[in-house]
């Protein structure tokens, strides 16, 4: 039997503090993940489980969306794939008579490790207005509760349904296809909040919002520029992937503001060898300040065009003409812009030196097969739209869209968030697929757009917005500007989770809450028509089933398609014409209309059901052909941003640490960063620590600084002297997230710019104001 959960909330503002670690993975993962797979599961359970992480027989872990190949390891996961299957396979439990012991304002005091470790939540439990703790309710009562407030709204525009990543396509297409029936596109979901920046550029530049590569393209790259991305903490699989590239002969090119354990050595736990030596993987580690990196590509751009030009020969083939004549549109005035690129602006914005960007080029050119891989250090910026489309340019100047071993490779987060999208969770669908909804459920869904996530807590703060529905996540937790957004959800008449286990989201409601609980990945699904499977689809593309094999945490539990097909027939009743009593009986129905209305899903419940799954189509990649407005390929020119810093300041990222996956804490320590027992630290430069006087080990509030003139607190951080960038300093989230306005946004696509937030620090205790 695994151990109890801890009883007490362990400090986590007193760190220990040791050098950062320059190897990733190895023998320390290993004693690792079997200490927390022990602790959650017993050593039983934990063979049961973890030999079917991402096996074609077996579920696909409820961590990241790294694919796997078509052979695959007897473990295929990495660390923190097995702590997420941990959390979700343990043996502990939150009963109705946990809630009995814990009043709301009690759990509210809690720090979210402690929520999460509690355990699995075992019956829907309901808090009535004015009540201090949940209470146990029927299924049929939480339904009818539902029903009650989504029928007594003015306009169905003043409900929100919002969806994680951990939502199968199933699920995910039977919410879109009640709330559009109920009459509202209110579908905002955590791809707003992370790589909504990347789907803005891409479905405007090359005509789809995915990336243009396989797993199969990364192992036969020339050169893999791996930007904005920790992969050795955020998706540790892709180190094998990038050591498999380079014992096949690929450069890579590390471009951060923190030097990243897993990009410096990856010693891969599956290997003998990896233990022992490992593989460097950098060629190359540009340590770029926050926000640099579309000048970066901007000048790369420029000094590939000036290489084109050189009549030496050395510039030979620098471009591809053929590629840019027949397959792309604005090359002229791309080219022009790209020109006019300065060296010293460049030097500044991304305070790198001229010899490190020449080396970097000479490794672009003696490329012909380029990848680039990013993720949330391009996409949370004000400017993150126009950098992604910057290093579109970049691979379209070269022809390495739709080309083996090249492309554009955005590494996306929770494991089906970008299934989620393709099943219709967008708060802004295109008209044609609304149309193919109402051709088959013979519906009338609403055209005009719905409510994104920012757009969601300024709808609910200023009362425009009174039910919340989240099917998975932690809202409360991953969204920006803590006290409005908690202060918006508490305004709120309803608000719903569905959810396996507690988060700081349970403990911020409405008037009135409910808490319904749902079988994981992890569990096995049996509904009336018997054993089922769900569908996921990973970062590249690839859909494939994932069947539960464990006996669920609690009889009480339901799927999450048989919760969003119940609460249908309440809030509905006879009037709708969808069967959703048979989608909850058997998904395979389910996947039969996802067929009729999704392109590529023809014929899913066969393909589905191969071992391994099935590619979605993806034209720019498979045919060369751009589904853009121009039928082409788009060049953009815009000007190069990044942000100002003020003297006195620095410029803050939030990050993960390596013990937590997006808001969910697995334990108190950032093992590669030297970080031990705590989580309230800020990494500064040495150099800038002094110019500020803050030595290391002191005790600072971060005070974030914007134009709207709000003094925006987190208080008490522990100073870390570290090699961060200079100018930058990094900190944990969800606890940094109070620093980032509601109304700092990146433009186009409105993500959170919590990648660039200008802060001041005080020592601890000199100012007042928010912070938890």
């Amino acid at each position: 039997m695994a151990a109890k959960p801890p009883a007490g909330d362990p400090v986590q503002d007193a760190p220990q503090v040791a050098a950062p670690q320059h190897a990733a993975a190895g023998l320390p993962a290993i004693g690792h993940t079997l200490r927390i797979a022990q602790q959650q599961m017993g050593m039983r359970r934990t063979a049961q489980t973890l030999l079917k992480v991402n096996q074609k027989d077996g579920f696909d872990c409820p961590g990241c969306a790294w694919p796997e190949g078509d052979k695959r390891h007897t473990a295929e996961f990495c660390e923190n794939g097995a702590k997420a299957v941990a959390e979700e396979a343990t043996l502990r439990r939150v009963t109705p008579d946990f809630f009995a012991a814990h009043p709301v304002a009690d759990l509210a005091t809690r720090s979210g490790y402690w929520l999460g470790q509690q355990g699995r939540i075992t019956e829907p439990m309901y808090l009535p207005e004015g009540a201090e703790r949940y209470e146990a309710v029927p299924w049929e009562r939480a339904f009818a509760i539902i029903a009650e407030e989504l029928k007594a709204l003015g306009s169905p525009d003043a409900a929100l349904f919002y969806t994680s990543g951990r939502t199968s396509n199933e699920a995910a297409f039977l919410l879109q296809l009640f709330a559009r029936e109920f009459g509202t596109n209110n579908l905002p979901d955590c791809s707003n909040m992370c790589h909504e920046s990347s789907g803005s550029a891409l479905n405007e530049t090359i005509g789809i919002g995915k990336g243009s590569v396989s797993l199969e393209d990364l192992h036969q790259a020339d050169l893999i520029i791996v930007a904005g991305q920790n992969p050795g903490t955020n998706h540790p699989r892709m180190l094998s992937a990038l050591e498999k590239a380079k014992a096949a002969g690929a450069k890579i090119i590390s471009v951060n503001p923190l030097p990243e354990a897993g990009m410096e050595r990856f010693k891969n736990p599956q290997t003998p060898m990896g233990m022992l030596k490992g593989a460097a993987l950098n060629d190359l580690f540009l340590q770029i300040r926050i926000g640099g990196d579309q000048a970066l590509f901007r000048l790369l751009n420029k000094l590939i065009l000036e290489a084109s030009d050189s009549a030496s020969g050395a510039g030979s083939g620098a471009t591809d003409e053929p590629f840019i004549r027949e397959h792309t549109h604005g090359y002229e005035e791309f080219a022009a812009t790209a020109r006019a690129a300065d060296w010293d602006e460049t030097l500044t914005a991304t305070g790198l030196e001229r010899a490190e960007i020449e080396e970097a080029l000479r490794m672009v050119l003696a490329s012909k097969r380029t990848i680039v891989c990013w993720a949330m250090g391009l996409t949370q910026h004000k400017h993150a739209v126009a950098t992604i489309r910057e290093v579109v340019n970049f691979l379209l100047l070269r022809g390495n869209i739709g080309r083996p071993g090249a492309g554009v490779c955005p590494v996306r987060g929770h494991s089906n968030v970008q299934g989620d999208r393709t099943m219709g969770i967008f708060e802004r669908p295109a008209p044609a697929f609304l149309d193919a909804l109402d051709k088959e459920f013979g519906i009338s869904a609403p055209r005009h757009h719905g409510f994104d996530v920012v757009r969601s807590i300024q709808a609910l703060r200023d009362g425009e917005a009174k039910v919340f529905f989240a099917m998975g996540g932690n809202f409360v937790g991953a969204t920006p500007d803590t006290e409005v957004t908690e202060a918006a959800m508490r305004r709120a008449s309803l608000t719903v989770h569905v959810s396996t286990k507690l988060n700081r989201s349970h403990v911020v409601t409405g008037r009135r809450a409910l808490i319904l609980p749902t079988l994981g990945r992890t569990d096995k699904d049996v509904q009336a028509s018997g054993k089922q499977f769900v569908t996921v689809e990973d970062s590249m593309g690839m859909v494939h089933a994932s069947r539960g094999n464990l006996t669920p945490a609690s009889p009480h539990l339901l799927s999450e398609p048989a919760i969003v097909a119940r609460m249908a027939r309440a809030v509905l009743g006879e009037e709708s014409a969808t069967p959703w009593e048979e989608f909850e009986k058997d998904y395979a129905t389910i996947r039969d209309r996802i067929s009729r209305v999704v392109p590529g899903f023809e014929d899913f419940n066969a393909r589905a059901a191969r071992p391994g799954g099935f590619t979605l189509p993806h034209a720019p990649r498979d045919e060369r052909r751009f589904p853009t407005a121009t039928g082409k390929a788009n060049f953009t020119a815009a000007p190069v941003e990044y942000p100002e810093l003020p003297e006195g300041r620095l410029l803050l990222q939030t990050l993960r640490s390596h013990d937590q996956y997006n808001t969910t804490i697995y334990g108190l320590d950032d093992r590669y960063r030297g970080i031990k027992g705590g989580r309230r630290v800020v990494l500064v430069h040495p150099e800038d620590a002094r110019a500020l006087d803050l030595a290391d080990g002191a005790y600072t509030d971060l005070v974030s600084e914007w134009k709207d003139g709000v003094e925006r607190r987190a208080p008490g951080f522990r100073v870390v002297h570290y090699p961060t960038a200079r100018g930058c300093a990094a900190a944990y989230y969800p606890e940094t997230n109070v620093l980032v306005p509601l109304g700092a946004t990146a433009d186009s696509s409105n993500t959170p710019a919590s990648k660039s937030v200008v802060v001041r620090l005080e020592p601890t205790g000199a100012g007042t104001g928010g912070g938890e």
